[in-house]
C-alpha cells in the first residue's frame, strides 16, 4: 500500500504543509471516469482489518472495491481524520504519514505517480 517507487526519505524531508485534509476523496464515481483512469487494470492490495501505519513516497490513486478506513494523521489527535472505503476513489499525496484504522478488510485497484 505504502509506495516503493523512492527511497525513504528522512523525516526532515517530509512536507509540513501535508495534511489528512490533502486526502481527495471522490465518493461514487461516474463508471466513464473510472474507464477513463483505467482502474480496471491496475494492481489490487487488500489488508485484513487492524491498524497500519503508512508513509507515502509517492502520490497514490486507488479505488476502494470493499472495505472501510480512518486515516489519522501521525501524531494527531484521534479527532482528526478523514474516512473512506468501498466505492470511493482516493488521492493520497507523497510525503503523507499516516495511520489506516481499517474496519472492514479492504480491497482495492491502486496506482503510484512516481513522477
Amino acid at each position: 500500500m505504502a509506495s516503493s517507487c523512492h527511497e525513504e526519505p528522512s523525516s526532515s524531508e517530509q512536507s509540513p504543509e501535508t495534511t489528512i485534509s490533502d486526502i481527495k476523496i471522490e465518493h461514487e464515481p461516474p463508471g466513464s471516469r473510472l474507464s477513463e483512469l483505467g482502474i480496471r487494470s491496475w494492481p489490487k492490495w487488500g489488508c485484513p482489518p487492524g491498524k497500519f501505519p503508512l508513509k507515502f513516497d509517492a502520490e497514490e490513486t486507488c479505488y476502494f472495491l470493499k472495505g472501510k478506513v480512518r486515516a489519522y494523521m501521525s501524531g494527531s489527535s484521534d479527532s482528526e481524520y478523514v474516512e473512506f472505503g468501498a466505492g470511493d476513489l482516493v488521492v493520497i499525496p507523497k510525503g503523507l504519514r499516516c495511520t489506516w484504522e481499517v474496519s472492514i478488510a479492504v480491497d482495492k485497484h491502486y496506482k503510484f505517480d512516481c513522477s
